[in-house]
């Protein structure tokens, strides 16, 4: 999650959506998405009571909110899914703009690793730095931080719920898509 930069009066949107009975949850604000959350054990009032204790100003859907949680419940029920639509990127650093716009290049199915993203931003000593902001990714699955593996092609670091084993599944999960496609 990163650091609130949310002014004290400013409205959030947000839509809840249910993957086989779990919750996740779409932010966003006048700027774009914000934040976004995979399905998870967490209740609709447990999410809803975290969302009133970090929002000053919670709203409900809009038709962005609405829309990508309708694309994630299809991403998740698999099949191929875009998401393009505009990032809040208030609070991220440049580094970090620069390695969300070239992860979020990366095609459905397909994986890149730490190093080549550093690479492409021209900053090729940047593998680790590359990592940690994948760590901080506020929308996973928008951008794909789970197509980003280690040189060696090991599935390394993935903050989101279910770790490492999730970050496989959803690889997985597209690797499959793709094929049944073919």
């Amino acid at each position: 999650m990163r650091k609130l930069c949310l002014a004290p009066d400013e409205e959030c949107n947000f839509s809840l959506y249910g993957v086989d009975g779990d919750y996740g949850v779409i932010i966003s604000t006048h700027h774009g998405l914000y934040e976004a959350t995979l399905p998870s054990a967490a209740t609709q009032d447990e999410i809803l009571a975290d969302l009133h204790k970090r929002f000053a100003r919670l709203c409900g859907e809009n038709d962005i909110t609405r829309d990508v949680a309708e694309r994630l419940v299809r991403y998740f029920s698999e099949e191929v899914v875009a998401f393009d639509y505009p990032v809040d990127k208030r609070g991220f650093s440049d580094f970090q703009k620069m390695v969300y716009r070239a992860v979020h290049a990366i095609d459905y199915g397909l994986v890149r690793t730490y190093g080549e993203i550093a690479r492409e931003i021209h900053r090729p000593l940047a593998a680790r730095g590359v990592g940690a902001a994948m760590a901080h990714n506020p929308l996973p699955i928008i951008i794909p931080c789970h197509r980003v593996i280690g040189a060696s092609g090991a599935m390394t670091g993935y903050s989101a719920p279910g770790g490492i084993k999730r970050k496989e599944l959803l690889l997985r999960m597209e690797a499959a898509v793709l094929q049944q496609q073919a």
